[in-house]
């Protein structure tokens, strides 16, 4: 039994990342006519991990199962990021419990991802939720098949609190056989002070740029679309190796693939250069949209978040974008009711809103994450502040939503059409190069092209459009 510890979790050393080739050979039969659930909570990042843990599971023989009650092995991928994901996970889990003393007493339940690295979430399984088999962490998913077939029945605890390492050769069951997942980094050493994610997934650590080109090669010769490159600050790519390309000239090198279309999360201001900006804009197959985290409008808020830039290089940098790559959406990331954030703090915020006028955000208000410098600071704003904040917020933040989804209209666009819309009526939903969601008319054979399309209706959140002739 292997614990989580903070106090490990948060180390930096020289220590030498390993770079490990993994073996995969695993018995097809072993578990062969069960089947799994997987669920998935959280970022990009746990999505591709998700890829991971079906082609581990499929491995052994088992089969994929959208119904609990017919599951023999439950794996559920967490996130750590706010406290309504650990009332998610505890939620569920309570369906997992009576399914397991009312159905299946052999089920298998599995915690992983970022959940199972804080020491808090898993001195609560211990106690309050015993039934839960196995519990392993982001340092070692490579174990899983392993994990699996040596339970028996009792709570087993592996949870690594190290700076981590580099697998290779990782088989993935893919989600979607037109657009893909590329990890291209691990880890983050920036520690915001609000942050969990330099506890749960390690320090930074980059993959070598020949393997990444392989990997995407690779890709485009199976027919792949589009390729999003992942990491947690993506564009620290190459920083933590010597002799390795910058994110830059990572960009450049995976373009020359001929991916159809390259993008790229997350981004940290702090890391993103004028050669990254003039390489999106010289290359055509390099999508001109790019996430870039704001969190607050506040320098004073930013210097206690340790976010390392101000306003002001902020919007220098947005306006650099803007101006180099004119066609270019941004969205963004804001938190409402960091600890103390005054009035002043949040109107400077909305004015950084006014002025950016981002395509979209995602706004959230302050979750305290146990082990964060954050989380111990002692708040005086009231919860029904933060609330109103957030209202505020996101009428203004939909607002400019809206705006830019008008520009669209009776514009023709290219679409990569994904599959089949949730809206019916025989259509179908893709994205354009800018990352606006479109429901399409009269596409249905073209789902896994890039199609032109006629934006006919717009709305805050998604476009309509027919396919022009």
């Amino acid at each position: 039994m292997k614990l989580p510890n903070i106090k490990e979790a948060r180390k930096r050393t020289d220590k030498e990342v390993q770079y490990i080739y993994l073996n995969q050979e695993y018995n097809q039969n072993t578990l062969k006519d069960k089947k799994y659930f997987l669920r998935t909570y959280g970022c990009q990042m746990n999505v591709h991990d998700s890829e991971e843990i079906s082609a581990r599971l499929e491995s052994l023989g088992l089969t994929k199962t959208e119904k609990l009650e017919n599951a023999d092995v439950v794996v559920l991928n967490t996130c750590a990021i706010r406290e309504n994901a650990h009332d998610k996970l505890y939620g569920f889990l309570g369906r997992c419990k009576h399914e397991k003393e009312k159905n299946n007493p052999n089920l298998i339940i599995a915690i992983c991802g970022c959940m199972a690295q804080e020491e808090g979430v898993v001195n609560e399984l211990m106690k309050k939720h015993p039934y839960v088999n196995l519990v392993f962490g982001t340092h070692n998913i490579h174990e899983l098949q392993d994990l699996i077939l040596a339970n028996n029945h009792q709570q087993d605890i592996e949870v690594y609190s190290c700076e981590g390492n580099v697998y290779e050769n990782i088989t993935y069951k893919r989600d979607s056989n037109i657009k893909a997942w590329v990890n291209i980094q691990y880890g983050c050493d920036k520690f915001c002070t609000y942050c969990i994610v330099p506890y749960t997934r390690g320090k930074q650590r980059s993959r070598k740029s020949s393997e990444i080109i392989k990997e995407v090669t690779d890709l485009v010769n199976k027919g792949y679309q589009e390729v999003t490159l992942l990491g947690q600050n993506v564009n620290a790519y190459g920083k933590d190796l010597p002799n390795e390309l910058s994110f830059a000239e990572l960009l450049e090198q995976v373009s020359k693939t001929k991916i159809p279309r390259l993008r790229f999360v997350t981004s940290h201001p702090w890391d993103f250069t004028d050669e990254m900006i003039n390489t999106i804009a010289k290359y055509d197959n390099i999508m001109p949209y790019i996430h870039l985290p704001l969190q607050s409008g506040s320098t004073n808020i930013l210097k206690k978040m340790g976010r390392r830039y101000t306003k002001e290089e902020y919007l220098t940098l947005y306006n650099k974008i803007k101006t180099t790559i004119p066609n270019c959406a941004i969205t963004t990331d804001i938190i409402v009711g960091f600890p103390n954030e005054s009035d002043d703090d949040f109107n400077e915020t909305i004015e950084v809103v006014k002025k950016c006028q981002f395509d979209s955000a995602f706004t959230f208000i302050y979750s305290p994450r146990e082990g964060t410098p954050a989380a111990k600071i002692k708040d005086t704003i009231s919860m029904s502040t933060k609330e109103e904040r957030l209202h505020k917020l996101n009428e203004l933040i939909n607002s400019y939503s809206l705006s830019a989804n008008q520009k669209y209209l009776n514009k023709v666009v290219p679409v990569l059409i994904e599959g089949l819309s949730d809206k019916g009526n025989n259509k179908v939903f893709g994205y354009t190069d800018t990352m606006k969601l479109v429901n399409v008319t009269n596409a249905q054979n073209d789902i896994g092209k890039i199609i032109n399309v006629k934006i006919t209706d717009a709305k805050s959140f998604s476009l309509d459009g027919e396919k022009a002739e």
